[in-house]
């Protein structure tokens, strides 16, 4: 390769880098605002133990 082809090269590995490191960025995000949507979930209650043993109409 000669010296002209890798600079003509340089801005499009800067612009892949720079894509590459911004859509890790943007995952790493999600998975954040996913993890904080999860951990606020409350747990849904649990029927009562009669409940269950013929047939459960709780809806």
């Amino acid at each position: 390769m000669s010296l002209t082809s890798n600079v003509s090269n340089a801005p499009t590995d800067v612009h892949l880098s720079a894509s590459i490191f911004a859509a890790k960025k943007s995952q790493d995000l999600q998975q954040q605002n996913v993890a904080t949507l999860l951990n606020s979930v409350a747990t849904p209650p649990s029927n009562p133990a009669h409940l269950g043993n013929k047939i459960d109409v709780r809806a």
